[in-house]
């Protein structure tokens, strides 16, 4: 009886610290996709203000392919060899995808009421927190409806490029879809990295790494999410 009651401390002591160390790991997620958030709107407004910085993007289209592209090229990189660099590196490219990202979205600020994109960004976070709470108490597998919203979300990306090449801006059925889209992904995103992170027993390096990639998927699906309520409930100016 005392070996029993012994191995049943010892399970609950380590239960208890395995908890302790996935509520460390998901507040590093939240915290990282927070604060990205709060960067790239500051830039954002800033650039906005700044009729130098303005002229200069916006007044040389080369300037602002390579800004996308540098974009482009810095989540791959995340992404694909996040686990071959030190968590420093890693936050440090995080951080500078955060700032460009800024750059770029502050044309929002030139279309937009301020008041409504205030309005709409207090909407996308309560309807992002209610998803990403969703996502992470749920038992239900996700996997497959994952498989679906990537495949879907790329047919979007492939029809929002034709309609540019086009010269047709995305029609409100696009816009639409994209909320259903990257409502989904932040469900599923939810699930599997609180998923990820029930599976580490302590606070190391590779897994804050993992930490960070986990807030750059959830940044991304709230960035999205806002810009497309942005084009189908913003106030334009």
């Amino acid at each position: 009886m005392e070996n029993e009651s012994i191995i049943e401390e010892t399970t609950f002591v380590a239960d208890v610290e395995r908890q302790a160390v996935v509520g460390e790991l998901m507040r590093n997620v939240y915290v990282w996709m927070t604060g990205g958030l709060v960067l790239t709107g500051a830039v954002a407004w800033m650039t906005a203000n700044s009729p130098q910085l303005l002229n200069l993007i916006f007044g040389n289209s080369a300037l602002m392919w390579v800004l996308i592209g540098a974009e482009l090229i810095l989540v791959l990189v995340l992404s694909g060899a996040i686990n071959k660099m030190s968590f420093m590196t890693a936050g440090i490219m995080y951080v500078v995808y955060c700032a460009l990202n800024g750059l770029t979205l502050c044309t929002i600020f030139l279309i937009y009421e301020l008041g409504s994109i205030a309005q709409i960004f207090f909407v996308t976070a309560g309807s992002f927190a209610v998803l990403a709470f969703v996502g992470s108490v749920t038992k239900k597998d996700l996997s497959k409806m994952g498989t679906f919203l990537i495949i879907a979300l790329v047919g979007l990306i492939i029809a929002s490029v034709v309609g540019l090449i086009m010269g047709r801006p995305d029609s409100i059925w696009i816009s639409v879809i994209g909320v259903i889209i990257f409502a989904g992904l932040t469900v599923y995103d939810a699930q599997k990295i609180r998923m990820l992170m029930v599976n580490q027993d302590t606070v190391n390096e590779g897994n804050m790494k993992l930490a960070l990639l986990g807030a750059l998927s959830l940044y991304l699906d709230f960035i999205n999410l806002l810009l497309r309520l942005l084009s189908l409930f913003g106030k334009r100016k």
